[in-house]
């Protein structure tokens, strides 16, 4: 059970406090989250001046190829379209 759990990606969308949206995967969703609003090491230049950012939808993905896949599909849409996608 532990082996599938490690193969599991998520792909994630985060609203910013400048009401942007940014998109990601990651294989640890809850340290991700906290990278991205500086309450641990390694999260991206692009979150870090538009703290805090809060999880507003997750998916799941069996791996890293499908992850990515569902990423550059979600960052090609338009605001419009992620607002509903994650149901606002």
């Amino acid at each position: 059970m532990k082996a599938l759990l490690d193969e599991s990606w998520h792909v994630y969308i985060l609203q910013c406090a400048d009401a942007t949206l940014y998109t990601g995967i990651t294989k640890d969703l809850q340290r991700r989250v906290q990278q991205h609003n500086g309450e641990q090491i390694g999260g991206p230049k692009y979150t870090r001046g538009r703290r805090p950012v809060c999880l507003m939808w997750s998916k799941e993905a069996p791996n890293h190829g499908a992850a990515l896949q569902r990423e550059i599909a979600i960052k090609k849409l338009s605001k419009g379209e992620k607002l509903r996608l994650i149901g606002h």
